[in-house]
């Protein structure tokens, strides 16, 4: 059993070193409102995680093949990550387009948006379920080890995005405000980009 958690621990570090959108909004909350306040985040998102992992685990990803639950679910993920994103560019001039965000946020309010972040994107239940297909498939798991198996790609979610936390929690003792700003807009810029890229992507026919 063991092996099977750090074979799990090992494939979802692979999975982590894509970096996504939310190992970005990890390290901005890091860089700008420290360590303690970025690990709630990191929270969300494991648990958020473990959620689809189980969910896709009973088979529930198979609704996500739908193609028109799909279109529906991709258009909100895609809206909520353009709207956090704007948010943390016009941050920076003072501007704020969803109240109660800003760049220093409690440890409350960013576990919060974590889940709302992480949850707007259903279709991670379609990836997870892919996932553990295979790997059933591959390596004859049954349930007991699957569990096991999926405990090990959770480790590995908290495992990366703490270290991400650290990296941000670090360079902010050596960024200057303005540096700081400049790194937001790109932060900004960058989940804008991920939503823009989900939005107009074109499904394999």
């Amino acid at each position: 059993m063991i092996q099977r958690y750090f074979s799990g621990l090992r494939f979802g570090m692979l999975l982590q070193i894509a970096i996504g959108p939310m190992c970005l909004m990890v390290f901005n909350t890091a860089k700008n409102a420290g360590f303690w306040v970025a690990m709630s985040l990191v929270l969300a998102v494991a648990l958020v995680d473990a959620f689809y992992i189980a969910l896709a685990s009973v088979g529930v990803s198979r609704i996500m093949e739908k193609e028109s639950v799909k279109k529906v679910f991709k258009v909100v993920g895609a809206l909520v990550l353009i709207l956090f994103g704007l948010n943390i560019i016009l941050g920076v001039f003072g501007v704020n387009l969803i109240p109660g965000l800003n760049l220093k946020p409690t440890s409350s309010s960013v576990f919060l948006q974590g889940l709302v972040l992480t949850l707007s994107n259903p279709l991670t239940i379609a990836f997870w379920g892919s996932v553990l297909t295979t790997k059933i498939i591959e390596e004859q798991f049954d349930k007991k080890e699957l569990l096991v198996f999926s405990c090990g790609l959770v480790s590995a979610t908290l495992l990366f995005m703490t270290f991400v936390a650290i990296l941000g929690t670090i360079l902010s003792n050596f960024i200057s405000p303005a540096v700081a700003n400049v790194l937001n807009v790109c932060v900004g810029a960058l989940i804008v980009f991920f939503g823009l890229k989900m939005l107009l992507k074109k499904e394999k026919e």
